[in-house]
């Protein structure tokens, strides 16, 4: 896959729409860590990374694009985090909403959900153990590297 440093890397890039671009920089920076990569304008968007190969777009609210509403559920963002008891901590102390508490689930995971101020969800995840999908009733599909579709073309 061609790089572009004027793009977000990886090949799932997900956008998320912010009443203020320049407010959801600070939050996310401050709660989640997040480092702001590409500015486009002062209020437009903005290109941010969590991780090596990790990014994402926060775009303004404009026309169709808008913030969550109360009441409706479209996405939920998951982070891998080293330490989900610490991130939990950092995200409320930025003025996250907690909406699920710390939760060891059975696929080996030690999860909570909090939300954003603009309402966005963020489920913080910490792995403890590798379980097997067959072990709490999922099936594995695909064993080994999945392709790059991209590339394959």
């Amino acid at each position: 896959m061609v790089t572009n440093r004027s793009a977000p890397p990886g090949a799932l890039a997900p956008v998320l729409v912010y009443p203020d671009v320049r407010e959801a920089v600070a939050w996310l920076t401050a709660a989640f860590g997040f480092v702001e990569t590409v500015r486009i304008g002062e209020g437009h968007r903005a290109q941010m990374s969590v991780a090596p190969g990790v990014g994402m777009v926060v775009a303004e609210a404009r026309g169709e694009q808008q913030p969550p509403t109360p009441g409706a559920v479209t996405h939920v963002i998951k982070i891998r985090v080293d330490d989900v008891a610490a991130g939990l901590e950092r995200a409320l102390a930025q003025g996250a909403t907690l909406l699920e508490e710390l939760t060891e689930r059975n696929y080996g995971e030690l999860e909570c959900l909090v939300a954003d101020p603009a309402g966005h969800r963020w489920q913080l995840t910490q792995t403890l153990r590798d379980v097997a999908p067959e072990e709490w009733g999922g099936v594995t599909v695909t064993k080994g590297p999945v392709t790059d579709p991209v590339s394959d073309r």
